[in-house]
């Protein structure tokens, strides 16, 4: 990747603490790359998953990443800690 190119496509703002995910709806732009960058803000481990993304990502309490997602197309997207199953899921609209 070309230096600034990570400039080039908006980020999102993720933040998981013990199971809640915040916000706990980030709409985005379809047909676009994005990142979302991720925060564990809690005291456990999260694992941000979704299965209709087909990704996923741990973080250790504390710890910070990112995950790029190109070309999502229009709709609704589940995801979750999986690491905190009793906690709702949060979703990502692409429009």
């Amino acid at each position: 990747m070309p230096a600034g190119a990570e400039d080039d496509y908006p980020i999102f703002v993720i933040h998981m603490s013990n199971g809640v995910i915040s916000p706990a709806v980030v709409e985005v732009p379809a047909n676009t790359r994005f990142k979302l960058e991720l925060h564990n803000d809690g005291s456990s481990p999260v694992e941000f998953e979704s299965l209709p993304l087909r990704k996923e990502k741990v973080l250790a309490p504390g710890a910070e990443s990112f995950i790029v997602i190109r070309n999502l197309a229009p709709g609704n997207y589940a995801f979750f800690d999986d690491f905190h199953l009793d906690m709702p899921p949060a979703r990502l609209i692409a429009r």
